[in-house]
């Protein structure tokens, strides 16, 4: 079960009050001295953090190198992001990395060059920049000597291919203005972190190392990457039973389990075409299937289109539960369908991304890291 992100786990809440409803009971009939006594127990001190590493360390799998290194970026990790870590905590994160990248700092990706160009096109369409401008930009001699373009073909890693378009964006004539947002490679480094969540996170949550470029440059690190990693799987609250909604999360966004069972139940009780892909709220700020859908049976539900919407920008958050969008939504449902209602289910979405050259959906990849989950907790 997928524990509330503070340091003790709602277990070992639920033993301390029971401790504290038996000291009451006992303490009555000896007086207030053995109440005050009970209830100012100690809690538990926190773990040795060479402890913390040495049990890290042990749920690693056996073919990882440097496995102090990786187990002191994990426990560091825990420790700046307040999160206790207990065995759940360690083989979600462990299952991560070893889905995301099996471990390697800068892993090679097959044919990367040749789906990096084949990106810029699509991208460059879809932002309206002509083609014939940008890959005449591309045959201009880089830093190295080579094109642009030659060294993007000829990039094996997400590093590579990074350094050749902040050359390109640093050096070319309106290279920034015209081509900034053409850089396919959004997700870095271990655990495949987005930039756009550590530069959010980053916001509210002080980093905790020195930063040697940019932030960007920090998640092609372990340490950076494995923090914003752990800080995008474990440091948020939702109404999960299992970590199996989570891995799908870390795919798809923060709450995006929860989202889709909301979809889900919009679609049963209006029986429109809403896919449960959990993003409630289109990118380009348009009128999505699910607001569309919900504006429909606003009567139903005695929210005007102001307050759907409102409600519907608090979907990436813990506070989208305790609006009266959401509740309303499962109670009609529910008492349609005469059951109860998941509140998380698995989004459907299939993955695009210069990095994968065959059919995947987020179901696979949650799946896939829960197996290696259930492995480590095996171990």
């Amino acid at each position: 079960m997928s524990a509330p992100m503070h340091r003790s786990s709602p277990y070992t809440l639920r033993a301390r009050e029971l401790l504290r409803g038996a000291c009451v009971a006992l303490a009555a009939p000896f007086g207030a001295l053995l109440l005050s006594a009970c209830l100012s127990q100690p809690s538990q001190a926190p773990e040795n953090p060479e402890d913390v590493r040495a049990r890290i360390e042990a749920h690693l799998p056996a073919e990882v190198h440097d496995r102090s290194g990786w187990a002191r970026d994990i426990q560091s990790s825990f420790e700046a992001l307040r999160l206790e870590p207990d065995t759940q905590r360690i083989c979600a994160v462990v299952a991560v990395i070893a889905q995301e990248s099996n471990f390697a700092v800068d892993p090679v990706i097959p044919h990367l060059g040749t789906l990096a160009s084949q990106e810029i096109d699509t991208r460059a369409g879809a932002d309206h920049v002509p083609l014939l401008l940008v890959h005449a930009a591309l045959e201009l001699r880089s830093t190295d000597g080579r094109s642009y373009i030659e060294r993007i073909r000829a990039a094996h890693t997400e590093r590579d291919l990074s350094d050749v378009f902040e050359d390109f964006i640093g050096r070319v004539p309106l290279g920034q203005r015209l081509f900034s947002g053409l850089n396919p490679i959004r997700t870095r480094g271990p655990m495949q972190v987005n930039v756009a969540f550590a530069e959010r996170f980053a916001a509210s949550h002080p980093y905790p190392y020195p930063v040697r470029k940019s932030l960007g440059d920090e998640l092609f690190t372990r340490r950076g990457s494995v923090y914003f990693g752990v800080a995008h799987l474990l440091a948020y609250r939702a109404p999960y039973d299992r970590y199996l909604f989570r891995f799908a999360d870390y795919n798809a966004g923060q709450y995006a389990s929860r989202n889709a069972a909301f979809q889900r139940a919009l679609a049963l009780l209006t029986s429109a075409p809403v896919a449960p892909d959990g993003a409630l709220l289109p990118r380009d700020g348009s009128t999505g299937a699910t607001e569309q859908a919900l504006r429909g049976i606003q009567d139903e539900l005695r929210l005007s289109e102001v307050q759907i919407y409102e409600a519907l920008q608090s979907a990436n958050s813990e506070s989208f539960e305790s609006t009266s969008l959401y509740q309303r939504v499962f109670t009609l449902a529910q008492r349609r369908s005469g059951s109860a209602l998941p509140r998380a289910i698995l989004p459907q979405i299939t993955l695009h991304s210069p990095k994968i050259s065959r059919r995947l959906t987020t179901e696979w990849y949650a799946r896939r890291v829960n197996e290696r989950y259930a492995q480590c907790l095996r171990h």
